[in-house]
């Protein structure tokens, strides 16, 4: 899995405009991460996925977008796994 991981996770830095990503495991355990991206927000990134899931429980898993005048952090769970992506914005 850890190979698979590292691919998945260079995919996504190699896009256009993202620096960096993270990805956890459902108790909040950073799994990985890449570029410009903290490996200390791993039980936050758990944590607001889990909260946004309770607002419509029976709906699939929602995205998240936070954002700031220049950035923008996408989080979204997928089974047991929960990845965030950090974007620049565009103007």
């Amino acid at each position: 899995m850890e190979k698979h991981l590292d691919r998945v996770m260079d995919e996504v830095v190699n896009k256009p405009g993202v620096f960096g990503c993270v990805f956890v495991n459902h108790q909040g355990l950073c799994l990985g991460a890449k570029g410009k991206a903290s490996t200390e927000s791993a039980g936050l990134i758990a944590a607001i996925a889990e909260q946004a899931a309770k607002l419509e429980p029976h709906s699939s898993a929602p995205i998240v977008t936070l954002e700031t005048d220049n950035k923008t952090c996408i989080i979204q769970r997928a089974g047991t796994i929960t990845g965030a992506i950090y974007k620049n914005r565009s103007s």
